[in-house]
Order: structure tokens, then sequence, then C-alpha cells
């Protein structure tokens, strides 16, 4: 049988201030603008060629999410150096959500805010 779905190819966002968000994406997560429209709507790439899309927001008022609140729940970011990732998003005073705490299957994790609230991890596994 041929393989049909091959991955992910992006999440997207809906932001507040898209062109903002966009920005501290690139800025402190090390994405690039690949692709934008004039609504606008932007798809960005990471280092490892993965891409999230932003779009603005609809008037539809955001609902309170925790990591377990049904559906989709954060943004896991590999990483290749844990402590190095830790050090260059304090030094961009993110908001920490929690301690550290072990990967499913091994690794570390910890979790984080962006400027609109979105959760998002950093991730490091064997």
């Amino acid at each position: 049988m041929k393989i049909v779905f091959k991955g992910i190819d992006h999440p997207a966002l809906a932001a507040e201030d898209v062109v903002s968000l966009t920005k501290w994406y690139c800025e402190v997560l090390g994405y690039e603008i690949i692709a934008q429209t004039d609504k606008p709507v932007f798809i960005i790439k990471a280092p490892d060629g993965t891409y999230i899309e932003m779009m603005p927001k609809d008037d539809t008022p955001r609902q309170m999410r925790t990591i377990c609140t049904p559906g989709w729940s954060h943004l896991a970011l590999r990483v290749s150096d844990f402590d190095a990732a830790v050090a260059a998003l304090d030094k961009h005073g993110v908001v920490w959500e929690g301690a550290e705490f072990e990967a499913v299957g091994g690794g570390r994790i910890r979790n984080f805010t962006d400027p609109e609230g979105n959760v998002l991890q950093i991730v490091k596994r064997p």
C-alpha cells in the first residue's frame, strides 16, 4: 500500500497581533518568514524545516487552557541543548509554566508561554 499521509505540514496559530507574534517567533525561536499574504497570514519555517502558519484571530473569545485541556494543547519544540535553550529564553523574559520535568520516553521538558499566552514546550530527548 502506498503511503499517502507523510506527516505534519504545519500547525496554525490565530493571533491577536499576528505581525508582532510572528516577529517574536522569528527573533526568539529562530523561525524565518517564507511566505505571507496581505491579510496578513505568514508561513514561518524553523531551522529544522518545519512550518507554522500565523494568522489573525477572529472575534471568538479565547478559551482558558492548560496542557491537559481537551483538544490540541501545546506546541513542543525540539532543542539540541536544553540548558542553552533555557538560558536563551530567559534572556527574552519568557514566562515559565513551572519547573522542568521528565519527558515521556525519557528526556527533559519545560513549558512556557509566548507573548499571547499560547503554551509551548522545549524538549530534549536522549
